[in-house]
């Protein structure tokens, strides 16, 4: 039996109880620290979720609650100014004085007779169903009717004889009936008007607190002219604002009235903010501003933009006063009414609740909130904490009171526990997934590594394999020091060397071949090296330029041979490199003679085109390569275009070349131009005509030929 099989024979109890062993241990401490890794990130990722989110529920709570606070302070300070303003006080005594003369005064002979009928037939058909349709019961329409001549006489002219609707009322400056009241009205009201819709307050009114009666309304509803002091305006909260502000002379002083359901605008929740107008030391009037719900409602709740402000599919922020009634709308009320009102009722809200926000048509003062948060909140006591939400699902929360002088509110932002940590529920299920996917891990690896004692020579076995199979880089781990690892570490001795002879070989090739290639195009390369021996080919149209540096011999014989090498070589590689890029073939070089030709072995439509630019380039070449190396050099070019027949001659020392009366006459080109100019024949003229600028030369004698057209290119 081999050393090998004794080993992995089951008689082997050392290695089998070795290998149990380290089985059983890395099984148990990879489980255990999938265990603990898992337990501690879940701890750590839920505290810190929820942490984040208390702090972004607070940071938002806490900017709307100053959003609300800046509302009201800005509506106090401007109603306060108003208040002490000159036209108010003019407006008060004039409204007051006047609409007691009414009072006073049988007004009925400028009206028509059945005025008190058509008043009363106006609430009748065009009030008491609003008034029906948010009460209980049936509700008596005496109680709303005017209660005095002076009330009858300006509600009808202002509200049943306007000619505008309800909405626009406020349009009308004078009603026409030649009244004291009427004239005052005309001057005062649409100041009044444009103050209340600068300061954008709902309604703007004036009252006389000592004889309890509303003299002045912009927008003309039915407490305009109305008693404070008999039903239905007895204990609205107007009547309050304005008793409260009438003992009241403070300078600046203002009263806030909480919001509460008020009939006169359809039974919207409505708030009175209210100051004194002083004259004197006496107050003459109250001025009242009629606050609606709506500009404090799209505050908190952003414009019913909640995804906008942070708070999800379930979040949202929400107003409750002293009463714990809601002063703004839930986010379910307006996304969802239908579930809204089933989640209200499955949270225990009663019949009587639900329809009274059916009604009126919104939850503000009608939906009942008393959770652990308000009830905090209320107790002044700002916090953040996990509670039932007012339909009776968990939510996390931020509360806190308002500072508003007047109210008691307070402001609660919210998301559903649900949502909050949805992300860490599927943290919780991908850690139950990753876990056992870890520990099957473990456990695969554990038998693995029990059973891969002879790895090594695995390992050495398929390098040697690879490196047959002509992979160089093939290479084996050294694990240890024992007899496989010295042979490892000689395998891949061996591996080194014979990988670096090869990259000595690759390079001398690729030398031979770079020295074939600057001889030789590389078509003609491929083809010398494929075995073809005479290469010869005629090409019909090709375009062929020679180039010469005009008194270089003269110059040359003045300078030491290095330099004349140097100054050469440098202008002609830079040659070189603009034919590379132009996909020009250099042919050869004939002392400071340039030889070069485009159309072949690679045939091209536009190869006269690319001479000339080529010739353009050798003129801008040369100038540069003057100045830089501070001597005399001027180019002289000279292209044609037409047949050639090329191939390679020699056998030692390669050289590919052209022949045919194109290269000759190419040749004569040059010869028989001007320095730094550009000479070229008809063929090239005729070609390039419409995209270059040529000068003509006329006839030229040249060697050989009787007269040739030659052309100059314009630079």
């Amino acid at each position: 039996m081999s050393r090998f099989d004794a080993a992995s024979s089951p008689s082997s109890p050392v290695r089998w109880g070795l290998a149990a062993k380290l089985f059983a241990i890395l099984a148990l401490l990879g489980a255990i620290a999938v265990l603990v890794t898992s337990v501690l990130g879940y701890l750590q990722a839920r505290d810190a979720l929820r942490e984040a989110i208390y702090n972004q529920l607070t940071s938002t709570r806490k900017s709307k609650v100053q959003q609300v606070e800046t509302y009201f302070r800005t509506i106090r300070n401007e109603l306060a100014q108003l208040s002490y303003s000159k036209e108010a006080i003019d407006a008060a005594r004039v409204f007051r004085t006047t609409f007691q003369e009414l009072d006073r005064t049988d007004v009925r002979s400028n009206v028509p007779a059945d005025l008190e009928h058509k008043v009363d037939d106006w609430y009748g058909a065009q009030f008491m169903p609003g008034v029906r349709r948010l009460s209980a019961k049936e509700p008596d329409v005496k109680a709303y009717l005017p209660v005095d001549r002076a009330a009858y006489y300006l509600q009808y002219h202002y509200i049943v004889a306007n000619p505008y609707p309800a909405e626009r009322r406020e349009l009308v400056d004078d009603a026409g009936d030649g009244s004291a009241y009427s004239r005052q009205h005309a001057i005062y009201h649409p100041l009044l008007r444009d103050a209340a819709a600068t300061f954008g307050f709902f309604d703007l009114m004036l009252a006389d607190p000592a004889a309890g009666r509303i003299v002045y309304a912009v927008r003309k509803e039915v407490d305009f002219a109305a008693s404070l002091r008999s039903a239905p305006f007895r204990q609205s909260n107007v009547a309050v604002a304005v008793a409260r502000c009438g003992a009241d002379a403070e300078k600046y002083a203002t009263c806030l009235e909480d919001f509460a359901p008020y009939a006169p605008s359809g039974g919207a929740p409505i708030a009175f903010m209210a100051a004194p107008i002083i004259e004197q030391n006496t107050i003459i009037g109250v001025l009242i501003a009629q606050l609606s719900i709506d500009e404090i409602d799209k505050v908190v709740t952003g414009g019913r933009r909640w995804r906008q402000d942070g708070f999800g599919a379930t979040g949202e922020a929400y107003l409750v006063g002293s009463d714990r009634l809601a002063r703004s709308g839930p986010r379910a009320f307006y996304e969802n009414r239908n579930r809204y009102f089933a989640d209200l009722k499955q949270s225990g809200a009663t019949d009587q609740e639900i329809d009274a926000i059916r009604r009126y048509g919104t939850p503000v003062l009608q939906q009942h909130i008393a959770t652990e948060a308000v009830q905090s909140a209320l107790a002044g006591t700002e916090g953040v904490g996990e509670i039932v939400g007012y339909l009776g699902v968990p939510t996390l929360a931020s509360w806190g009171p308002l500072s508003i002088p007047g109210l008691n509110w307070v402001l609660v932002a919210k998301i559903d526990a649900s949502e909050a940590f949805a992300p860490i529920d599927r943290l919780r299920r991908n850690l139950i997934i990753v876990g056992a996917v870890a520990l099957l891990v473990v456990l695969v690896t554990s038998a693995w590594l029990s059973r891969s004692l002879l790895a090594p020579l695995r390992e050495l076995t398929a390098g040697v394999t690879r490196f047959a199979a002509g992979d160089l880089g093939a290479k084996v781990a050294v694990r240890s020091r024992d007899e496989i690892g010295r042979l490892c570490a000689a395998f891949n001795g061996m591996v080194d060397e014979l990988r670096e002879k090869t990259i000595v070989i690759e390079n001398k090739n690729r030398e031979n071949e770079q020295l074939l290639l600057n001889m030789l195009p590389g078509p003609i390369a491929n083809r010398l090296r494929g075995g073809e021996k005479n290469i010869a080919d005629g090409f019909a149209e090709v375009t062929v330029a020679f180039a010469d540096i005009v008194g270089f011999t003269a110059m040359s014989s003045q300078m030491p041979p290095a330099d004349v090498v140097s100054l050469l070589n440098g202008l002609f590689t830079r040659f070189d490199e603009a034919a590379q890029e132009l996909g020009i073939e250099k042919i050869k070089t004939l002392g400071d003679a340039y030889m070069a030709v485009c159309g072949l072995p690679v045939q091209v439509p536009d190869h006269a085109e690319r001479m000339v630019r080529m010739a353009i380039r050798m003129v801008h070449i040369t100038q540069e390569h003057a100045l830089e190396h501070r001597v005399a050099l001027t180019l002289r070019v000279g292209i044609n275009s037409g047949p050639v027949v090329a191939g390679v001659i020699g056998k030692t020392k390669y050289i590919y070349d052209l022949w045919g009366d194109t290269v000759n006459l190419a040749s004569r080109m040059e010869s028989g131009g001007l320095p730094g100019a550009i000479q070229v024949t008809r063929s090239v003229y005729d070609k390039l005509k419409d995209r270059f600028a040529f000068e003509p030369r006329g006839v030229i004698e040249i060697k050989g030929r009787s007269g040739v057209e030659a052309w100059l290119l314009k630079i």
